[in-house]
C-alpha cells in the first residue's frame, strides 16, 4: 500500500559538525595540510588602508582560487556559487556554515589592484615551488617548455583593422596596460609585423589562427616544467606569437638559474623553439643541451628553389645553384637561378 507523504517539521535545535562532515580522503583535506598562507597579510599590509571598512580576507580569496583550480571552476561568478553551496569548499575556506562568500567582482578588483601591485601571486607560486624543491620533487636536470593559447575575453565583433591602429577614443585599464608594454619584447615589440586585427577592448591580445580553425584573440601562457615529476617551475604570459614565446622561454630559464639555482642539463621543446638564435643561446651561452627540432624553412612551396636544390662543393667552399652558377660569382648569378630562367634556357 502506498504510504502517505511525511511533512518534515523543522527542529528547534541542530547539532552539525562541518569538520566531521568532510571525508578524511577528500582532496581538500590532503591539500589543506600543506597550505600555509600566514605570510599573506604581512605581504599585503602596505596595500591596505588603516581606516575604513574591513576588506575581504586575502587568505579566503586565495583558498577559493585553489578550489577553483583543483575542481575546474573557471568562472569566478560560478566559483562563488559553488563555495556557497558546497560544504567541503566552505570547510576548506574556513567559512563555517553561515560565513558570507565574497562577491565575484572582488577577485578582479584585487587581481588588478593589490595582488598585482604587491606581486603576490608570483610570490605564492615561488613559495610553493620552494616547498616542492625541498621535498625532492624537482630534480632540475631537465626542463620542458611549451605555450598554451588562452582565449582573450575580447569580442571579434568589435575588432578593427590592425593597419588603422587603435581608435583615438579607446580608453580604459586594458588600453593603458597595452601602451605600457608596447616596447616589451614579449608584447608590443615581439614583432614588427602589423596584426591583421586589433581588439579595442584589449589591444594587447593577438589575432591568431594557430589552432588551424577560426581565428580569435588570445594570449600565450608559457610554462617551464621540470621533467622529473612534471612540476611547473615557472610561468610567463606573452602575446600569442612565436617570437614572444621564445623570449618567454629564455626569461623562465634565467629566473630558474638566478632564483632557485636550477641548472638544467637539457631543454625539451617543439619546433617553435628551434631557431638558430635560441639554439645558440642554449648551447653556447648556458651549456644546455637542446632536445628541440630545428626550425627549418629550407623547403619552399612558392615556386622558388629549396635548399636541397643547391649542391655544396667542398674544395671551393661554395654552393652550386641548379643553373650551374656558384655562390662565388656574385649576386647576379644567384638572381638568374629562378626556375623560369632554367626552364627557358
Amino acid at each position: 500500500m502506498m504510504g502517505e507523504r511525511q511533512v518534515q517539521q523543522d527542529a528547534l535545535f541542530y547539532e552539525f559538525s562541518l569538520e566531521r562532515h568532510v571525508p578524511e580522503r577528500h582532496l581538500l583535506r590532503s591539500i589543506d595540510r600543506f597550505v600555509e598562507l600566514d605570510g599573506l597579510r604581512r605581504e599585503l599590509a602596505p596595500f591596505y588602508s588603516a581606516i575604513g571598512r574591513p576588506s575581504i580576507d586575502p587568505e579566503l580569496m586565495i583558498r577559493m582560487l585553489i578550489v577553483g583550480y583543483c575542481f575546474g571552476v573557471r568562472s569566478e561568478r560560478r566559483l562563488c556559487e559553488e563555495v556557497h553551496l558546497n560544504l567541503a569548499y566552505r570547510w576548506f575556506c574556513g567559512l563555517g556554515l553561515d560565513g558570507a562568500v565574497p562577491d565575484h567582482s572582488t577577485f578582479s578588483k584585487n587581481r588588478h589592484g593589490r595582488f598585482r601591485d604587491s606581486d603576490l601571486l608570483r610570490r605564492l607560486f615561488e613559495s610553493v615551488l620552494k616547498r616542492c624543491i625541498a621535498e625532492g620533487l624537482v630534480g632540475g636536470e631537465g626542463f620542458a617548455v611549451d605555450a598554451s593559447l588562452i582565449q582573450a575575453d575580447a569580442s571579434d565583433r568589435t575588432r578593427v583593422q590592425g593597419a588603422a591602429g587603435l581608435p583615438s577614443d579607446a580608453a580604459g585599464r586594458a588600453v593603458e596596460e597595452y601602451l605600457t608594454v608596447l616596447d616589451d619584447a614579449a608584447f608590443g615589440a615581439a614583432t614588427e609585423v602589423t596584426p591583421k586585427f586589433i581588439a579595442p577592448a584589449d589591444p594587447a591580445t593577438r589575432w591568431t589562427a594557430a589552432h588551424r580553425g577560426p581565428a580569435f584573440f588570445a594570449y600565450s601562457a608559457n610554462y617551464l616544467i621540470d621533467t622529473d615529476h612534471a612540476i611547473i617551475v615557472d610561468v610567463e604570459a606573452t602575446t600569442a606569437i612565436r617570437q614572444a614565446e621564445v623570449l618567454a622561454a629564455k626569461r623562465m630559464v634565467e629566473r630558474s638559474l638566478e632564483s632557485f639555482d636550477l641548472y638544467p642539463a637539457k631543454l625539451i621543446g617543439d619546433t617553435a623553439y628551434g631557431t638558430a638564435e635560441m639554439l645558440n643561446w642554449l648551447v653556447n651561452e648556458h651549456g644546455i643541451e637542446p632536445h628541440i627540432p630545428v626550425f627549418d624553412k629550407s623547403q619552399h612551396a612558392d615556386g622558388t628553389f629549396s635548399r636541397d636544390d643547391f649542391a655544396y662543393e667542398h674544395k671551393r667552399d661554395c654552393y652550386i645553384c641548379p643553373a650551374g652558377k656558384d655562390s662565388g660569382s656574385g649576386k647576379r648569378s644567384i638572381e638568374c637561378c629562378a626556375p623560369s630562367s632554367i626552364a627557358t634556357a
